[in-house]
């Protein structure tokens, strides 16, 4: 059997690799191939592109790709229709993979879509083509379930991969000592991006405000978590022009194991704000786009909140700032308050426990189950 698969992003990849690797304990000889990232290909993913093609964010910034993304998709498209695959899973990557997927399903091949896009945030007109697209939707959270079923889509909740393998009470101080870090110092984690342009419009403020954090709090030990040394090159080159001589600890492909080892964590909004979640972090959220994307975001979103802890919750549990709310000021003041306020802290951490649990659904075996299920 061959199971066609792709995964835009790198939260795509680790979560596909999963599934990959449950998929074989039972079927060790399905051939898995699409586009893949390190984590895929490490489970026995052959990739007929990389998977760094199709990471891209913002909507200006996407537009000088698009010729090219538009070509791999054709490509793809073309080799599954010679080359029939028993079933296509697109991971996340939306905006690619429905679009493959509806062509797929219309030539016979059954598809089902793991990562379920922000529908219930836009406009409705996308449920539509959900509809015709998929033969099951894989959601990770339950009310992502009943919009499907509100909307008549085959629908699986199976919870977050991440809520299964990350422990309920994560090790700080075990992990302090595998990065060699001082285990008393208080700790703070940068994280601004696993993008280029996350990196671009971030790195700059999220440095500055390490640099004024560390002028209250003067033992402060800085780290940060880089996805490969192309990206630590461009973090470093900002770090250079801005603070020279701030004293950040740079460590690759670890980022879940530095947001553990850290007492707070400065991110960008997006999937590393389930894992610190999940960890019992506290956090302080930004993002930042360029003006236009922004402004058009602005008109097509519905959300009041963009940080997956405050969409989970019943209340919003950590602050997030975007686009021109994300200043040096705010978020060294978010900071340092998640330093020095415990009995917040403590009251934030009760309830990233209670999403964590709800999360906890045994994920890769469900996923596998649900895709096996329609082979």
């Amino acid at each position: 059997m061959r199971i066609g698969i792709v995964a835009g992003e790198n939260s795509g990849d680790l979560i596909a690799a999963q599934l990959i690797k449950t998929i074989h304990k039972t079927h060790p000889d399905i051939i898995f191939e699409g586009i893949a990232g390190p984590a895929m290909i490490a489970e026995g993913c052959e990739a007929l592109f990389s998977m760094n093609e199709l990471s891209v964010m913002g909507i200006i910034e996407v537009v000088p790709k698009i010729p090219r993304i538009l070509s791999i998709r054709k490509k793809l498209f073309e080799y599954f229709k010679s080359n029939p695959p028993d079933i296509f899973i697109g991971v996340d990557a939306p905006d690619f993979n429905l679009t493959l997927e509806l062509k797929l399903k219309k030539i016979g091949i059954k598809t089902v879509h793991y990562i379920s896009p922000s529908v219930w945030a836009w406009k409705s007109y996308r449920i539509k083509k959900i509809k015709k697209a998929v033969d099951l939707m894989l959601t990770v959270f339950p009310f992502e379930a009943d919009f499907y079923h509100k909307h008549q889509v085959p629908v699986c909740f199976i919870g977050h991969p991440f809520a299964d393998q990350i422990p309920l009470e994560a090790n700080r101080t075990m992990a302090r000592i595998e990065l060699g870090l001082d285990e008393e110092r208080p700790t703070l984690a940068l994280l601004p991006g696993s993008r280029s342009q996350e990196l671009k419009y971030l790195s700059e403020d999220f440095i500055k405000t390490a640099e004024a954090c560390l002028k209250k709090i003067p033992n402060l030990q800085l780290v940060t978590a880089m996805i490969d040394e192309h990206k630590g090159a461009m973090f470093q080159e900002v770090l250079k022009q801005v603070a020279p001589h701030l004293p950040i600890k740079i460590f690759y492909r670890q980022s879940q194991k530095v947001m553990t080892a850290s007492d707070v964590i400065l991110l960008a909004s997006g999937t590393a704000t389930l894992e610190a979640m999940l960890l019992k972090r506290p956090m302080v959220v930004a993002y930042r786009l360029s003006f236009i994307s922004f402004a058009i975001l602005e008109r097509l979103v519905n959300l009041t909140h963009v940080a997956l802890p405050n969409l989970l919750a019943s209340e919003p549990l950590v602050p997030e700032y975007l686009q021109d709310d994300a200043t040096v000021e705010n978020l060294t003041t978010a900071v340092l308050k998640r330093f020095e306020d415990k009995q917040l802290v403590s009251k934030t951490l009760d309830e990233f426990v209670k999403v964590h649990q709800a999360l906890r659904q045994g994920a890769n075996e469900k996923a596998a189950e649900a895709v096996l299920s329609l082979l």
